[in-house]
C-alpha cells in the first residue's frame, strides 16, 4: 500500500523530520489560495502513486497565486504512467545547497532492512546506482538492533553524507517500524544554503498485513495504486500486476505460483498473479480475461487449472461463455487436470476457437505460452 506524498510528509512531520510548508488541492481556485497563504512563490506537484513526475511535467514551478492556479490547472487531469493526477501539493520552495538519497527497504533475500543511501540525490538516482554502484551505500540492518545513532552514523558515513544527517536517518526508521512500513525513501533529502536538513520529497510503502492498523489513511490511502488492479478488485478478482508478457489464470494460490515460476523457466515473464480460487464461473473467467487482456503487455494467456472441487468440464464450460462475452485477441493455452479433466478438454474442443490451444502437461503448456509470447 503506497502513500501519497502529501501523507508520507504528514509522517514524516509527526516523527520530527522537517518538511517544507504545503497544502494540497483539488482545483485550480484551490491551487491559488493555498499559493497566496504560502506567500506566492511555490513547487506544484502531482500526487499521484508512481515516479517520473517531474520528467513527466507533473512538478512544476509558479512565480505568484496566479501562475498556481494556472500551473495546477495544467497539471490536474494528466495521465503520468497510467495514473490520473487528481490532487497538486503546493509547497514552499528552498534555496538548495546539496541533495542526498535516503532509504529504507525491506530486503525480503536477506530476512532483514537494507539502508540504501548516496550524497548524490535527485531525479537521476537511478542512473546514479547503474553507472556509478559505488556512490551508492548499502547497509544491512539487524531488525532487532535497528537505527541507532551509532547505525545512523555508519550509514552516513558509508554514503558520505553530512553529520546533520544521522538525526534523521534515525527517524526515518521510526516511521518505518512504528507506521508498519516496507520502504521509507527520501528523494531528494537536502541541505539548503542556510544549512538546514529537509524532506524534499518522501516515499512510503505499507505493509499490507497492516491495513486493519493504517485505517485512518481511508479510502485514499487505501486504493489501488495500479489502475488494473483497481479493475480487478473491483470485479472481486485476486489478480496483482507483475511485468511481463504472459497472462496467468489459475485456481490457487499455490499453483498459480508455481505458475509463475515454469512460465519464467520457460524463458518468459509473468504479467499478473490471478487465483480464480475454488470459482470458474462463465462471470469469474471473462471478468478474469478483461483484465488480463486490458493489458498491452500481454500477449498470450495461460490458464492452468487442477479439478478438484471444482471439475474442469465446469472451468471449461466457463472458459466457453466467456468466450462469447469477452473479444479473445491474443492466444490462450490451456492446461487442464484433474477431477473430469477429459470432459473439459472435449469442451474445449468442440467450441474449436481459433486461439484457443491446449496441453495437457503444465511444463508443455507453460512453454507454449512462453513461445507465442516471445515469438512475435
Amino acid at each position: 500500500m503506497d502513500l501519497y506524498e502529501h501523507q508520507a510528509r504528514q509522517l514524516f512531520e509527526e516523527h520530527g523530520i522537517v518538511v517544507p510548508r504545503a497544502e494540497v488541492a483539488d482545483s485550480p481556485k484551490e491551487a491559488r489560495e493555498i499559493a497566496r497563504r504560502l506567500g506566492g512563490r511555490v513547487v506544484v506537484k502531482a500526487q499521484v502513486k508512481t515516479g517520473g513526475r517531474g520528467k513527466a511535467g507533473g512538478v512544476r514551478l509558479a512565480a505568484d497565486p496566479a501562475a498556481a492556479e494556472l500551473t495546477a490547472r495544467q497539471i490536474l487531469g494528466m495521465d503520468i504512467k497510467g495514473h490520473t493526477v487528481g490532487k497538486v501539493m503546493l509547497a514552499q520552495p528552498v534555496d538548495i545547497e546539496s541533495e542526498f538519497y535516503v532509504s529504507y527497504v525491506l530486503d525480503r533475500a536477506a530476512g532483514r532492512f537494507l539502508a540504501i543511501a548516496s550524497a548524490e540525490g535527485g531525479m537521476e538516482i537511478e542512473e546514479v546506482a547503474a553507472s556509478r554502484p559505488e556512490a551508492v551505500a548499502r547497509v544491512h540492518i539487524d531488525p532487532a538492533e535497528g537505527v541507532t545513532s551509532a547505525k545512523a552514523s555508519e550509514i552516513a558515513e558509508a554514503a558520505g553524507l553530512p553529520a546533520q544527517t544521522v538525526d534523521v536517518l534515525v527517524r526515518l526508521w521510526e516511521v518505518l517500524v512504528r507506521e508498519d512500513a516496507v520502504l521509507v525513501e527520501v528523494n531528494p533529502l537536502v541541505r539548503t544554503e542556510q544549512g538546514q536538513i529537509l524532506a524534499l520529497d518522501g516515499k512510503v510503502t505499507l505493509d499490507d498485513n497492516a491495513r486493519f492498523r493504517q485505517a485512518r489513511w481511508g479510502a485514499e490511502g487505501m486504493e489501488h495504486d495500479d489502475p488494473l488492479e483497481a479493475a480487478a478488485a473491483a470485479k472481486g478478482l485476486n489478480y496483482v500486476k507483475l511485468d511481463g508478457e504472459v497472462g496467468i489464470i489459475g485456481n490457487g494460490a499455490g499453483l498459480v505460483m508455481s505458475t509463475l515460476d515454469v512460465v519464467a523457466g520457460c524463458g518468459a515473464r509473468p504479467a499478473n498473479f490471478l487465483d480464480i480460487g475454488g470459482g470458474a464461473s462463465a462471470q469469474i473467467m471473462a471478468d478474469g480475461l478483461s483484465v488480463i487482456l486490458s493489458d498491452p503487455a500481454v500477449k498470450s494467456v495461460f490458464v492452468n487449472v487442477f479439478g478438484g472441487i471444482t471439475a474442469c468440464d465446469a472451468v471449461a464450460d466457463g472458459i466457453v461463455q466467456a468466450l462469447d462475452s469477452v473479444q479473445l485477441t491474443r492466444p490462450l493455452v490451456v492446461r487442464l487436470d484433474g477431477n473430469n479433466a477429459a470432459r473439459g478438454r472435449a469442451i474445449l474442443d468442440e467450441r474449436a476457437h481459433p486461439l484457443v490451444q491446449q496441453a495437457t502437461t503444465m511444463d508443455g503448456a507453460a512453454c507454449r505460452a512462453a513461445r507465442l509470447a516471445t515469438s512475435g
